[in-house]
């Protein structure tokens, strides 16, 4: 089962390292990782996306909390959140095809942000799952190139 970890860490050299080093030390595999300061700079927020059944994110989490630069661990996957991610694509766009890549791109609220004689580099944000369907549908016209960033998350508020 896929689980997104929200974690909240010291912003000082080598905690990311604390954290990537306990997940492969334990032989646990990292799918996606994003992080970045919050509004406190001296707060980190990462975002860390690995796949395993509850008893083994749970170990995991105890895991992260006994790291003194660790500040909180949250599994946020277990309620509602928001999730994005975003890709770079290079994707063929000769004559024959540019009509057909605008088009695609326009159906899943992408912009071009380069164009070369031969190519267009578009950016898409969205799910996981949206960025998986523009690649399946862009595949077939010719991907030169895809650059993703991690997944980041954020727990839905309560509607309370």
């Amino acid at each position: 089962m896929k689980h997104t970890l929200s974690v909240l860490l010291q912003n000082k050299p080598g905690v990311l390292s604390r954290v990537t080093g306990l997940f492969s030390g334990r032989g646990f595999n990292i799918e996606s990782l994003s992080v970045a300061e919050t509004l406190d700079e001296s707060v980190s927020s990462l975002t860390l996306v690995t796949r395993g059944d509850d008893a083994i994110v749970e170990q995991i989490t105890k895991q992260l909390h006994k790291l003194i630069d660790v500040i909180k661990v949250t599994d946020i996957s277990e309620g509602e959140f928001v999730e994005r991610e975003m890709v770079l694509i290079r994707v063929k766009a000769e004559s024959n095809t540019r009509a057909e890549v605008l088009r695609v791109i326009d159906i899943f609220r992408g912009k071009v942000v380069d164009v070369s004689p031969k190519s267009y580099i578009v950016e898409v944000t969205g799910s996981t799952t949206k960025i998986k369907a523009i690649i399946d549908i862009l595949k077939p016209i010719g991907i030169k190139e895809i650059v993703r960033t991690g997944t980041v998350a954020m727990a839905r508020a309560s509607k309370s």
